[in-house]
């Protein structure tokens, strides 16, 4: 990524794209053509509700890739994870030393309610989701501008943040350090403008319906009713969009479906056009003409609540009794069946290669996460003599999809089988409520997924840091926190050693089990042949829908 920047000192790529489910120049041609004869509209289920429409409040999938496609960037991912330009006119201008970028907007970008949309719009955006009163749990992601963090815990007002207009279509972004995947970012929909007026006139309603908000992407939201709570809403095209002419769909529609046999059922009837499947109706439908596996840089791992001096998670030994007592494989093969892989670490595999030998991060951090009974007994018992003990009880959180359900089920069922006197309580929920309670710290043992927003180590990695608003078990480790700081200061310019201060961050992380990680996330999909040009990101946004077309 990044590798439009001068300086750039690391590339990284994923491999996980499928080549498979986009369409070439030539597909993308016999699509228009066919358009007359076809409707253009689509219809995608989720598993889960929206956690908000707004830019900076945004933190789950489900938001990313609405806010995607009604809203645009400066910078957008191509069907390579690569960033090309989208709001920006050309290709930003970098400093030798990568820490100031020049970008010149396209003049011909408008707001749904007619505005131009301009440089100041990307200045108030980012000052509005670095400012405290905010409150935004992406706020991080803009750190690599200078006084973003400073900003974000109060010390130095937004007016201070590193963008700055240059007239009405030029922004100025000055860096704290060089950040080799900062063109990438601008591509997250978190990097994205928003228009100060419309945000003033709405006030506390901004964003919570469709209604409340202005879009400049090749869609407009629609049909959205709150954060949360919605099970249906709507993308429809954007006739203000500056390249409305090359967007050919009308609509897509969104529609929450939890249990995957109603998800199913609703695709073999018509009503639906992509779905996700999990459990056995993945395994039943691999020979299906329109089964697709969709890899994805997304970890699934147990979060414990160590935050209190008195929680039992704080003891290594009960954590690692907990790892031990989970069949990854059996997990990923039994239960979900829709081509996810057992995880031997955090990072997943297939997100970022050695700068000089290429070697997949997950080859040179050598992490494994074993699977034996008598080893897990064999903790138990030293956790309970060290804890004081004889059971354990705590509440496992989960969402209220088929898949957390099924996970949840086959988790508790281990733990008790193999860890005797030790009692794990289910609470499935809405996923709007797990956010809200992981958030707030409101757990024992949640069961939280990471999607990459980029394609870089890091973004996984720094989750963990004792400062990080994502760290919600507030695991601590000052070894850990000092190689992040490395990687992301003094040797931001180095390649070879941020990559081994990445590494051996991943490896106290996996020895340590600050975190219990489960599987790396593919999603087995049923997918109409018709949808052609739809772009897949393994990581940020899942989906791009400004090329699709529907055909015959």
């Amino acid at each position: 990524m990044g590798k439009r920047a001068k300086g750039t000192m690391l590339i990284v790529t994923s491999s996980l794209f499928l080549a498979a489910c986009q369409s070439s120049a030539n597909d993308q041609d016999q699509g228009t053509s066919s358009e007359t004869s076809a409707k253009q509209e689509i219809t995608v289920q989720f598993s889960a509700e929206m956690g908000s429409a707004d830019i900076s409040l945004a933190t789950d999938s489900y938001s990313f890739i609405t806010l995607n496609n009604a809203y645009e960037g400066l910078y957008r991912l191509d069907e390579n994870n690569d960033p090309v330009i989208a709001g920006a006119s050309e290709d930003a201008t970098v400093s030798d030393d990568g820490l100031t970028y020049t970008v010149n907007l396209r003049e011909d970008a408008k707001w749904s309610n007619g505005d131009p949309v301009t440089a100041a719009d990307y200045v108030y955006s980012w000052q509005r989701t670095v400012d405290p009163a905010t409150g935004s749990n992406y706020a991080y992601m803009l750190e690599p501008v200078k006084n973003a963090a400073a900003i974000s815990d109060g010390s130095v007002d937004k007016s201070e943040l590193g963008i700055a207009t240059d007239g009405d279509y030029t922004v100025t972004i000055t860096l704290e350090k060089p950040t080799p995947y900062f063109l990438s970012l601008l591509a997250f929909p978190t990097f994205f403008p928003q228009n100060e007026a419309a945000v003033t006139s709405f006030g506390d309603q901004y964003a919570l319906t469709s209604e409340d908000a202005v879009y400049n992407g090749p869609f407009a939201l629609t049909d959205y009713d709150g954060p949360g709570t919605d099970i249906a809403w709507s993308l429809t095209k954007n006739e203000d969009y500056w390249d409305a002419d090359n967007v050919q769909l009308t609509k897509i529609n969104f529609d929450v479906v939890k249990d995957s046999s109603t998800a199913f059922n609703l695709y073999e009837s018509g009503q639906a056009d992509d779905i996700t499947l999990s459990g056995e109706l993945a395994m039943q439908n691999v020979n299906h003409d329109d089964y697709t596996i969709q890899p994805s840089a997304t970890t699934q791992y147990l979060e414990m609540n160590q935050a209190s001096e008195d929680s039992p998670f704080r003891n290594e030994n009960l954590r690692q009794a907990i790892s031990y007592s989970i069949n990854r494989q059996q997990l990923v093969e039994n239960i979900l069946g829709n081509g996810s892989i057992a995880a031997v670490g955090f990072v997943p595999s297939d997100l970022a290669y050695n700068p000089d030998t290429k070697a997949d991060f997950i080859e040179d951090a050598q992490t494994t996460l074993a699977f034996d009974e008598a080893q897990a007994k064999d903790y138990w018992e030293k956790a309970k003599s060290e804890l004081g003990i004889d059971q354990l009880s705590f509440e496992l959180l989960t969402s209220d999809t088929d898949q957390s359900k099924k996970l949840a089920e086959y988790i508790q069922g281990t733990l008790q089988q193999t860890l005797e006197g030790l009692t794990v309580e289910v609470t499935n929920v809405p996923f709007s409520v797990r956010l809200d309670r992981s958030n707030n710290g409101d757990f024992e043992m949640v069961m939280n997924n990471w999607i990459g927003d980029y394609a870089d180590p890091i973004n996984f990695l720094e989750l963990f840091k004792k400062d990080s608003s994502y760290n919600r078990g507030k695991w601590l480790n000052d070894a850990y926190d000092t190689l992040i700081e490395q990687a992301s200061t003094e040797h931001a310019n180095d390649p070879a050693a941020r990559w081994e201060d990445m590494v051996d961050a991943e490896k106290i992380l996996n020895e340590d089990l600050g975190v219990i990680p489960l599987f790396q996330s593919a999603e087995a999909h049923l997918r109409s042949p018709n949808i052609q040009g739809l772009v897949i990101h393994s990581v940020g946004a899942a989906y791009d829908y400004k090329q699709v077309t529907v055909t015959e």
